[in-house]
């Protein structure tokens, strides 16, 4: 929560700060609040999300099944006719999918904090102002898209981590390379399926 909190605030106060000149250049500065819901909502609040987690607790949840793996406590479980798939992989996946969507969420909102706060300096508008016209152009396929993306982001991660940590190797050697590979493998997969799911709300969007 600090983390992503320091994030969204920072991330938000930069992107409005670098997107004034342009509009200045235009004349339609006006169009600031709804340039930054559209760009936080649909993209950056769930995508910086996504990469903090795959970074923090995709590299847990790696080191984490990779220890108990090089350890045999995974083993262990398997010889008591205990499922270490149920008991260790699906309540992580699960976790990730509730929880990264309620962070992405809460990201947007200190994210758009933070771009009220450059605004608001600079020209004086309400709070109320600012977010009415930060979701005037946003619709409802915007935030279906968002929740499904952040679901789907959720999954990728704990699946990821947990795959990397249970079939490490290598015994305490095995267990670094799992949390990397997992933080690796998660954000290039994020990334990708940043790119599909655009192209397929656009599709929706316009067909």
């Amino acid at each position: 929560m600090p983390l992503i909190t320091l994030t969204g605030f920072i991330i938000g106060v930069v992107f409005t700060k670098q997107s004034r000149p342009a509009l200045e250049a235009f004349g339609a500065t006006s169009w600031l609040p709804s340039l930054m819901g559209i760009a936080i909502l649909k993209a950056l609040g769930p995508l910086v999300t996504a990469l903090i987690c795959a970074g923090k607790v995709g590299s847990g949840i790696g080191a984490e099944l990779g220890s108990m793996r090089v350890t045999e406590q995974i083993d262990a479980m398997e010889v008591s006719a205990i499922n270490p798939f149920k008991y260790l992989v699906v309540t992580r996946v699960m976790a990730t999918m509730i929880t990264i969507p309620m962070l992405s969420f809460y990201c947007i909102f200190v994210g758009l904090l933070g771009s009220f706060v450059n605004v608001h300096a600079s020209e004086d508008t309400s709070f109320l102002v600012f977010f009415k016209n930060a979701f005037s152009t946003l619709h409802f396929l915007d935030l279906n898209t968002t929740i499904i993306k952040s679901i789907i982001y959720g999954f990728t991660i704990g699946m990821v981590g947990c795959y990397k940590g249970f079939y490490a190797t290598k015994g305490t050697r095995g267990v670094g390379m799992a949390a990397n590979q997992a933080v690796v493998m998660a954000m290039f997969l994020i990334f990708m399926e940043e790119v599909i799911i655009v192209q397929m709300s656009n599709w929706i969007r316009y067909y």
